[in-house]
């Protein structure tokens, strides 16, 4: 068989394509899909939107354009495929995540002395800067936020820390010597 008629890459709309068409980050394999209770909430809004809301308007302009003739040059027909693609894309990869999710309470949590997931932790470094990080699940990170992925490094080396701890991670920078100043549960 000639290569031309062998597809390497994905066909689009394979779930395979799902995550990296998302731009999110992959859970590492074996590891549950931990989200916190306002994580959740924000996926499964922008689910029932997508579900509710805007696919059922983009298939309302889809037919109203096929039904005007020639849909080669039917700037309507073609951006509203184009744009229907994108949101079955979003739909089956939140309904992967929502399916798979952990959701962790934060208010539940018994032993509030250590680190945890969904733990806001205060930290300071040796020059004395302080900084606030909460621990979220991947769909939930924003570093500029001070929401960090609990896969992250220095999440992972915060986790089980106690106030007083020095805790030691690889930064792109170089290895960070942190102290745990304070421990919240909100």
């Amino acid at each position: 068989m000639s290569k031309a008629f062998v597809r390497e890459d994905p066909a689009p709309g394979d779930a395979s394509e799902d995550d990296e068409a998302a731009g999110a980050a992959k859970l590492p394999a074996g590891t549950k899909n931990y989200m916190t209770v306002a994580g959740y909430a924000t996926l499964r809004a922008e689910f029932e939107q997508l579900v509710k809301v805007e696919r059922p308007s983009i298939v309302q302009v889809v037919s109203w354009a096929a039904g005007n003739g020639d849909r080669s040059e039917n700037g309507d027909y073609i951006y509203g495929k184009k744009r229907l693609r994108e949101i079955d894309r979003r739909i089956r990869f939140l309904s992967k995540r929502l399916d798979s999710a952990v959701v962790v309470d934060s208010a539940a949590q018994e032993n509030r002395e250590q680190v945890f997931f969904a733990a806001t932790v205060v930290v300071c470094d040796l020059d004395g800067c302080e900084a606030t990080y909460k621990i979220v699940g991947i769909d939930e990170a924003s570093p500029g936020e001070g929401l960090i992925s609990w896969i992250s490094p220095l999440a992972r080396a915060l986790l089980k820390a106690r106030e007083g701890d020095v805790v030691r991670f690889a930064s792109p920078g170089g290895v960070r010597e942190l102290e745990v100043i304070e421990i919240r549960y909100e």
